[in-house]
């Protein structure tokens, strides 16, 4: 991974050269308290401070100085990734505090090389800033971590490798982790998980990870893991299939979120559970039509294999009730009608908490990771009726997709628990400025920020 600790350093007075960040509405004052030389390259350049422009002048002594046009707001986590990008190499000097502009300074540097044979090795560009950069270079070192594991196919990204992955962070952080597989998954009460992951080459998983004081109000985080999702016996056309290698980025999220906790070491009791499965096709796949028992006992009637995240998911926040966690997010690439409703950008929140929605709606708003709420509205609930068993995982006809799948995913939740649910995307369609084309973490920022409001000062 990247060191992105070598990357953003606290400002200390080390050798580096200016970076003056300009709005528009400053040019003119900047402009006039500049050298005869300096208005010349600005002339020259027709630099006017717009948003993600770069001007390089000469500078006071040193050979140059750099300036970057950014927002009149206050800036945002991906205003400096395109310096971060354009820049040469070298070490640069801010004088704002901006921790959130750091995170786009750090992204912007780091690359998915796994499977290239040849890196195009890139100059550092080290940012000093005012003030800790720890919680920024944190947050960078997980958002790479979604990305990467998002980016890797799934051919070395599947249940097993999930499980690596969640156990490797157990390790570095002294946390404890139980997998259980494959058969086993029967006994131990995670009949959907099973089913729907027992046509795979690669056996079912279910990770449970726990960290922290027992005593200390608890936390549980729960993420969808579908390495890929072929759709089952209800299978995808090919464009459908092109992008669900990234069918566990809720899985990614979640273990991402974990480690954040684990590394502030946050006064809370961690669970984090992963359901981790493969959704393949051989002659023990599960049917349409066929009847599902479910950890909670509820029966479910497969409308559709396609519609399978739901269903692992069922079981696995079952098992995150049984702890009565005193907050329980669940992030899942659970629906392509989320997509339809909100865009790729957008993640669709689900809660029964007022308190909780508008907390990460404003969360989100500060740290430059939106989401937006849908209703888990009632009256949609007899969609998802069935003739023959408690509930179908599909539900009938085209419309509210997104907020349907939510309401199955209620029927799992024990009543009066502060749950979250979180649909998103975790891709990036086209290439941004810090956000290249691929992999993506979404709501990060914004669920870190509410657990640490939330826990922070908790049980110290």
């Amino acid at each position: 991974m990247t060191d992105f600790a070598a990357l953003l350093l606290a400002d200390r007075g080390q050798p580096a050269r200016r970076l003056t960040l300009l709005t528009v509405s400053g040019f003119a004052p900047w402009l006039t308290a500049q050298s005869e030389r300096a208005r010349a390259a600005a002339a020259a350049a027709r630099f006017t401070a717009k948003p993600g422009s770069l001007l390089i002048v000469p500078g006071e002594g040193a050979e140059w100085e750099a300036v970057y046009g950014v927002p009149e707001a206050p800036l945002g986590p991906w205003d400096l990734a395109a310096a971060a990008s354009a820049l040469p190499g070298g070490s640069y000097r801010i004088a704002e505090a901006a921790p959130l502009a750091g995170l786009g300074w750090l992204m912007a540097q780091h690359k998915f090389n796994r499977y290239r044979s040849t890196a195009e090795a890139e100059p550092a560009r080290v940012l000093l800033v005012p003030g800790d950069p720890t919680p920024t270079v944190r947050l960078a070192e997980a958002t790479a971590l979604v990305r990467d594991m998002v980016d890797t196919p799934a051919a070395d990204m599947g249940p097993a490798e999930i499980a690596g992955v969640v156990q490797d962070q157990a390790r570095a952080f002294g946390a404890e982790v139980k997998v259980i597989t494959g058969e086993a998954l029967i006994d131990a009460g995670f009949p959907a998980v099973h089913a729907v992951g027992r046509a795979a080459a690669a056996a079912p998983r279910l990770i449970d990870l726990h960290w922290g004081d027992p005593t200390h109000l608890k936390l549980t985080l729960v993420g969808k893991g579908v390495s890929f999702d072929s759709g089952g016996l209800d299978i995808k056309p090919a464009s459908g299939m092109a992008l669900m290698k990234k069918d566990m980025g809720g899985a990614a999220h979640a273990i991402a979120l974990a480690r954040l906790v684990m590394q502030a070491r946050l006064p809370v009791r961690l669970r984090l559970i992963v359901p981790a499965v493969e959704n393949a096709i051989s002659g023990n796949a599960f049917r349409p039509g066929d009847v599902l028992a479910s950890r909670q006992g509820l029966t479910i009637e497969i409308g559709n294999t396609d519609a399978e995240g739901r269903l692992i998911l069922a079981d696995a926040l079952t098992l995150a009730c049984e702890d009565a966690p005193e907050l329980l997010l669940d992030f899942a690439t659970l629906t392509g009608a989320a997509r339809v409703a909100l865009g790729p950008e957008l993640p669709a929140l689900f809660t029964h908490d007022d308190d909780l929605a508008a907390a990460l709606a404003a969360a989100g708003t500060a740290t430059g990771d939106p989401l937006w709420r849908l209703p888990l509205w009632p009256g949609y609930a007899d969609m998802l009726k069935s003739t023959i068993a408690d509930l179908n995982n599909a539900a009938e006809g085209g419309f509210a997709g997104a907020i349907t799948a939510a309401l199955f995913l209620d029927r799992f939740v024990a009543a009066g628990t502060c749950w979250a649910h979180l649909d998103l995307f975790a891709w990036n369609p086209v290439t941004k400025p810090g956000r290249p084309k691929g992999g993506a973490a979404m709501t990060l920022a914004a669920c870190w920020s509410v657990i640490i409001a939330r826990f922070a000062s908790v049980n110290r």
